[in-house]
């Protein structure tokens, strides 16, 4: 009896046999083996993506935590300090009136003993912004003060080549006087002057200094480019410059503490007039703050009422204009019936 159930089993397992028993080839197949280089980029993504998500919820319950977390108040500051000794944080910034705070920069200089003819300057902090996203460039301009404080005169070259006109400028205290001869010895900066005034029938053959004066360069809308020799040479030797720094910042001095208090404020006024006229009236002011100082002293913010040019919007007027237009209709109306 075990003899043929022996060679039974041996069909049934021998390669020759044609056929194979129902089932048997899943039991005898040998598992098949995954190599480790193949899997091994899959099992790294994996890892990436789920870093990438552990990354994204830690990122998400610190904002949650942030967002439940209450902000600290900020206490608000207080307006006028009760004694003389305090921390100036928790206070705001007193401003005072232009002769209140002249007068506290001559005080000053009393109590410490300093120098009595030292400089007064200024501070002008601006706002630069005008409509769709625009903004005024920084600037540098000229004006002449009221009263003047200093005895330096600038250096000014005149270029112009007619003989006549040469003579006029010099007469007048040009420093320097010629043609297009200048051109070379101006780009190789062997010569240099303060401002650059130039005659109308000479501007086409300074194109080459364009770049290199860059804003000296003379131009009608500086008042260094004209016929009147004399008016522009006497304005560019005496005129105070000054400049727009940080992009948004003016500092120039003013005047000297030993002046009268007057003789201060015009100068101060004078300056502010013309920094204002580099913007539009119809927009916001472009002087924000104003602090003045002497050489020796802390600065004093400035409170800006009557400092400022008084300018009446374009856009009441033409209101008030066409009320009175509506007004006056009804009544020629009735006269005309």
């Amino acid at each position: 009896m075990a003899a043929p159930s022996a060679r039974c089993l041996w069909r049934a397992l021998s390669p020759r046999c044609g056929r194979i028993l129902p089932g048997l080839e899943q039991r005898l197949a040998v598992p098949a083996v995954v190599s480790s280089v193949t899997s091994r980029p899959y099992a790294a993504a994996a890892a990436k993506t789920a870093k990438k998500d552990d990354k994204r919820s830690r990122q998400v319950k610190e904002k949650e935590k942030v967002k439940e977390k209450p902000r600290p108040r900020r206490r608000p500051l207080m307006s006028k300090p009760v004694d003389d000794v305090y921390l100036t944080w928790l206070y705001r910034r007193p401003s005072y009136g232009l002769e209140q705070a002249v007068a506290m920069l001559k005080r000053f200089q009393e109590l410490d003993f300093t120098h009595p003819k030292q400089f007064v300057y200024i501070n002008v902090f601006l706002d630069m912004a005008l409509q769709k996203k625009k903004k005024v460039e920084p600037f540098s301009s000229g004006v002449t003060l009221p009263h003047r404080f200093t005895d330096e005169v600038n250096k000014v070259l005149v270029f112009t080549e007619n003989e006549q006109e040469a003579e006029v400028a010099r007469e007048h205290g040009a420093a320097i006087v010629g043609g297009v001869e200048l051109i070379k010895w101006i780009l190789e900066d062997e010569i240099q002057a303060d401002f650059y005034v130039a005659v109308p029938a000479i501007i086409p053959k300074l194109i080459p200094l364009r770049n290199k004066l860059k804003k000296k360069y003379p131009s009608t809308r500086k008042n260094s480019l004209g016929s009147d020799i004399p008016k522009m040479v006497q304005f560019f030797r005496e005129c105070h410059q000054y400049t727009v720094e940080d992009e948004s910042v003016i500092k120039t001095r003013i005047a000297r503490l030993d002046m009268p208090t007057e003789h201060i404020i015009a100068n101060l006024k004078t300056i502010i007039h013309d920094i204002c006229t580099f913007k539009p009236s119809n927009l916001d002011p472009i002087v924000q703050r104003l602090v003045i100082r002497s050489s020796t002293s802390e600065g004093l913010q400035l409170n800006l009422d009557g400092i400022l040019p008084q300018v009446e919007k374009v856009e009441e007027k033409e209101e008030e204009n066409a009320g009175d237009e509506d007004q006056q209709k009804p009544a020629q109306e009735s006269v005309s019936t």
